[in-house]
């Protein structure tokens, strides 16, 4: 079907008080991946890519998300494109041509007044583009000579004040928010803070997103989408589970040297994963 907007996805989703799940995807494994494992239970979904993938393929954005573009066209579920953690400039110009309808503008690594002034030229240049564009706001640094805190260090916290004000001023779609999850964490172990999202939730008027959620375990992700967050990223469980049937598939065919046979296997536990996904976020029917 026609490639769809994660601004109309993400507008669904919260109708119909669920999420919407982004995967990270690197290679044309994890785009088939994503989007069989949403076909086959029947629920939306987007695809993202991260600068860090668009540096792992030379520099170029155009390879993937040419592939990414025809794939989604083909789906029988609606499927989006967005790109993640933008800090180039040339990156954000590329997106709309490229096919991405939302960009996440990452300048959460600077003190809040330069976050701010960051995204708010961001966000001027992505809707005169037409793009949905998120942002990132974890605990305020820079104040009282302390430097700026990764939004998703350990105890980094949104604060539902400045986050309003954040939100206000610069004009985003829909704020990422620190409240407990990491990215890259390879065990499911990170506990939130519901609390600081009821507060968020009610402070805000924008949809929440979550980062980090492939440390988060099954009955917080719940309990996320329940208090409101609307769009939940996913990436280091599909590359768990990637490298994990890779491993296993080598131990077992030692003497393999093509590569079809490990990407098969690694791509169907990719695809697991991102059904497990959709059920556990109680994604809208498609």
């Amino acid at each position: 079907m026609p490639l769809t907007t994660t601004g109309e996805l993400i507008t669904r989703a919260a109708a119909a008080r669920s999420a919407v799940a982004s995967f990270n995807v690197i290679t044309l494994e994890h785009v088939e991946a994503v989007i069989t494992g949403a076909e086959s239970v029947s629920a939306p979904v987007v695809l993202q890519v991260s600068e860090n993938a668009v540096k792992f393929h030379g520099g170029q954005l155009l390879p993937l998300a040419r592939a990414a573009v025809a794939a989604a066209e083909r789906a029988a579920v609606p499927v989006a494109l967005h790109l993640d953690h933008v800090q180039s400039e040339t990156l954000l110009h590329q997106a709309a041509e490229a096919g991405f309808s939302s960009v996440m503008y990452d300048a959460a690594r600077l003190p809040y007044a330069e976050n701010l002034a960051a995204t708010r030229a961001a966000v001027d240049r992505a809707h005169a583009q037409g793009l949905w564009i998120e942002a990132e706001l974890g605990q305020i640094g820079g104040k009282n000579g302390r430097p700026p805190l990764d939004a998703h260090a350990p105890g980094a916290r949104t604060d539902p004040d400045e986050a309003r004000a954040f939100v206000a001023d610069s004009g985003v779609d829909s704020l990422a928010v620190a409240i407990g999850s990491a990215h890259a964490m390879t065990t499911r172990t990170a506990t939130l803070d519901h609390a600081l999202l009821k507060r968020l939730s009610s402070t805000l008027d924008v949809p929440l997103v979550l980062h980090g959620s492939s440390g988060v375990p099954d009955g917080e992700l719940t309990a996320a989408v329940a208090g409101g967050i609307t769009k939940v990223n996913i990436g280091t469980a599909l590359n768990i589970a990637l490298t994990g049937a890779i491993r296993d598939f080598l131990a077992d065919h030692p003497e393999a040297v093509d590569p079809r046979g490990y990407l098969t296997v690694a791509r169907e536990a990719m695809t697991r994963a991102v059904a497990r996904t959709l059920r556990t976020l109680g994604a809208a029917t498609a």
